[in-house]
This record gives C-alpha cells, sequence and structure tokens, in this order.
C-alpha cells in the first residue's frame, strides 16, 4: 500500500491543479461536425461531441467510430471536415503545444518491446517537467515486480497497467485511455478505477473508452454513446438511465405464462416478456399501482410469483436499445 499523501505527492504542482486550464473552463475537448473517410469508408459522419472536466466515458460497438473520433482529438489523424478542440487548441496544428498537457494511453501499449518497464516509464517520466514519483506510481498499478522485465515478457495485464502509467506519469491536464481495464484481473481493475477516481479529484479529466458497461456506471460523470459515426446520445448515467423505462419489474414463476394477458392488465405504455423459461419481465413507470397490478393478475390466475424485484434501468439496456443486440465485427 502506498502512504497516506500520496496524492497530495503526487499530484500537487506549483499552484496546484485547482488552477489548471481544465478546472477553469468547463470544456476540454470539442468536436463538431467531424468527418473521416478511410477511401470509400466514411468512419465518422458528421459528430458532434463535447466533454466537460471530469470523466467522460465514450461508447460504442466495434465500427461505431468512437477509436477514430478520439485518435483524431488525440492528434494521430487528421478530420477531413469539422473542427476539433482540446483544451481549447487544434490537436493537429497546435500539437506541440498541446502535447505536454495530455496524456495518452494506447491500446498497443506504444512501448519497444525490448524495453523493461522501469526504463520505459522511467524515461517518459523525463520528458516532462513535474513527473509523478516513478517508483510510488509503479507500486500502486502493482508493477513493482516487474520493473526489470522487457516489455514483450510482460503479461497483457502488465503491459496494460504498464500503458496507464505511462499514460498519467507526466500529470497530465487531460488523459485519454482506451479501453484501460480491457484483460486486467479484477483486483487490477479496481485498482485502475480507484487511479481514475484520484485523477478525477485532483481535477484531471479523463476521456475513456470502454466496452464495460460498470465501468462507466461507476466512474463517469457524462456518458457519450457513438454509433454509424455519430453521437446518438450523451448524458449522465443517471440522465440516460432514464431515458427508457423508469425502472423493471422482474419476477419469476412457473414458465409459459400467458404473456399476453398480462400485457392486457397493465398501462398501455408497458411491456411485458419471459426472458427465459419461469424468468418475466414488466417494464415502465413501475409505481405501486404497477406492482399491485401484477400480483393481481398472478392471483387471478394461480401464479404464485417468487423473486419479485424492481430494478432500476441499467446502462447495458439503454445501450442495448441504442445500438441493437446484434454482434458487430
Amino acid at each position: 500500500m502506498l502512504p497516506a499523501d500520496f496524492r497530495t505527492r503526487r499530484f500537487q504542482a506549483v499552484g496546484g491543479y485547482l488552477d489548471s486550464w481544465a478546472m477553469r473552463s468547463e470544456t476540454v475537448v470539442q468536436v463538431q461536425a467531424l468527418v473521416k473517410r478511410y477511401g470509400s469508408k466514411t468512419a465518422v459522419n458528421g459528430l458532434d461531441l463535447t466533454a466537460r472536466a471530469g470523466v467522460t466515458a465514450v461508447l460504442g460497438p466495434n465500427g461505431a467510430g468512437k477509436t477514430t473520433t478520439i485518435e483524431t482529438a488525440e492528434g494521430y489523424r487528421r478530420p477531413d471536415s469539422g473542427t476539433v478542440r482540446v483544451l481549447g487548441l487544434d490537436p493537429v496544428r497546435e500539437a506541440g503545444a498541446l502535447r505536454p498537457r495530455i496524456g495518452v494511453m494506447l491500446q498497443s501499449g506504444g512501448v519497444y518491446s525490448g524495453a523493461r518497464a522501469e526504463e520505459m516509464l522511467r524515461h517518459v517520466a523525463k520528458l516532462h517537467a513535474r513527473p509523478l514519483d516513478v517508483d510510488a506510481l509503479m507500486e500502486r498499478l502493482g508493477l513493482g515486480s516487474c520493473g526489470r522485465t522487457s516489455y514483450r515478457r510482460l503479461s497483457g495485464g502488465q503491459q496494460q497497467r504498464l500503458a496507464l502509467a505511462m499514460a498519467v506519469v507526466g500529470r497530465p491536464e487531460l488523459v485519454f485511455l482506451d479501453e484501460p481495464t480491457a484483460g486486467l484481473d479484477p483486483q487490477a481493475r479496481r485498482a485502475t478505477w480507484d487511479l481514475v477516481r484520484d485523477l478525477r479529484a485532483d481535477g484531471v479529466s479523463v476521456i475513456l473508452t470502454t466496452h464495460y458497461m460498470d465501468e462507466a456506471e461507476q466512474l463517469a460523470d457524462d456518458v457519450a454513446v457513438i454509433d454509424a459515426g455519430r453521437v446518438i446520445a450523451q448524458g449522465s448515467p443517471e440522465q440516460l438511465c432514464r431515458g427508457g423505462a423508469e425502472n423493471t419489474l422482474r419476477f419469476t414463476g412457473r414458465p409459459g405464462l400467458d404473456v399476453g394477458s398480462l400485457l392486457k392488465a397493465l398501462p398501455a405504455d408497458c411491456s411485458a416478456a419471459e426472458l427465459t423459461p419461469g424468468a418475466y419481465r414488466v417494464a415502465g413507470k413501475v409505481d405501486p399501482q404497477l406492482l399491485a397490478t401484477v400480483t393481481s393478475w398472478c392471483a387471478q390466475h394461480g401464479v404464485m410469483p417468487e423473486k419479485i424485484s424492481v430494478e432500476r434501468h441499467t446502462l447495458e439496456d439503454v445501450f442495448l436499445e441504442l445500438t441493437g443486440k446484434e454482434l458487430r465485427s
């Protein structure tokens, strides 16, 4: 474990992060009418995205355009049309001024395969004026025992954590994290979540791409869902989850109940389905009257409902409703 004052020692800078651009300006990334094509394929099609100070999670199916959008914001791709501003700067034309202020975590790691983990992290740290303490950061991310191991000999999870360390070691004002917990075990995943929370608490804004809905719900102040090259929904997790059914009532009973009959007893804006044999879901505005209607219908049909529960509409529910349930390559 790290000393109790680790966060203070890690992120304190001259004047403190509370005096940073990200804390003085609400918007850290502004994308307007972005278009990016690869030959005849349009990957991003007039996309608008605003990311404000805090943690913004970017979600989308494979091929939706989220990686292209993030790489354009990082300055690695030039837009065909539209405007992109990161911390108020053009990430292509003003890359020299922007680079010292952002951290980028790449899925590929961006590390020479023969380099040792610690020497690579120290090399990146030396590129910055006020880097974090390398030893403490390595311990925090569970890399203390593999500092002398070459990158190619690290496990996939260790490579992922090293990429994360390289992204934050320079004390960025804004950090882009691309699938930061992919392939990590539960303990390392929670440690990464804690680090993201610490970054946010110290005034660092985070743009996070992830396929884990629970990760977005746990960490994000704002969520943007991208599909077919556009942002199709954006808001806090709470706002998005209120966008569909307010909540869901689930119960179990004998398989094969007459769901059509149950549906006729429910208000017009409700739906009912048998998801798996004996497992039923009623979606809509769940209130005491709806609960009474369902239990009354069960009594009239000789059904003893079990495990009745009222569940909040989840971010995964919203994501599937917005983008469809089919798998995409």
